[in-house]
């Protein structure tokens, strides 16, 4: 991977054929990023190797093949292109060009129910996902918490939000995760409660 798509988009993951061409690659309905703004293009990748780009009320069918180590070459209209594939996570997928400084980027919109029609609904997209994979892993995950200058724990987040809703400790205590040695971060109970 260059250093330009590192440093733009860091933690990426290259394409892995048996992890992620069946689940994340085919039939998975991708919405270009790049450009949204003046057109909405979305990108299916069939499995017979013709890839269906969708804008507005006209389909496309072009081509695409995998060759060794994870390089695509697909057809467009501006002719063949190679690029790599890397993914962010399961619904961010980043094409990056192998003769230029640039990549595409697109969004699986499959199981998501609203149209991404602009920047601001990719935002919001964002937002929400993000969102909820911070509220599931915060909820999952375990805490030391101080009461009366004596500490207690690990807990998760349910059982520090009972303890408060029981009033047998303050939703003001400090907490640190079970992973840090100190209270430095000042995270308090109800901190953690309002993410949730």
């Amino acid at each position: 991977m260059t250093d330009y798509l590192r440093n733009t988009i860091p933690n990426l993951k290259p394409f892995d054929f048996d992890k992620h061409h069946d689940t994340h690659l085919i039939n998975q309905q991708w919405v270009l990023v790049n450009g949204i703004s003046q057109k909405k293009s979305i990108y299916t990748f069939r499995d017979d190797n013709v890839l269906e780009i969708e804008r507005k009320n006209t389909v496309i069918n072009t081509t695409w093949s995998i060759s060794v180590q994870n390089v695509f070459s697909i057809e467009t209209e501006d002719g063949l292109i190679t690029v790599k594939a890397y993914f962010k996570d399961d619904d961010i997928l980043v094409l990056n060009h192998q003769n230029k400084q640039e990549f595409a980027l697109y969004i699986n919109t499959t199981n998501y129910e609203d149209d991404l029609n602009s920047v601001e609904d990719i935002q919001s997209f964002l937002k929400e996902k993000y969102k909820k994979k911070v509220s599931n892993i915060i909820y999952e995950h375990k805490f030391y918490y101080i009461s009366e200058s004596e500490e207690f724990g690990p807990s998760t987040v349910e059982e520090l939000s009972k303890k408060v809703n029981n009033e047998e400790i303050s939703a003001y205590c400090f907490v640190r995760d079970i992973n840090e040695d100190n209270y430095s971060k000042r995270m308090r109970i109800i901190d953690l409660t309002r993410e949730l």
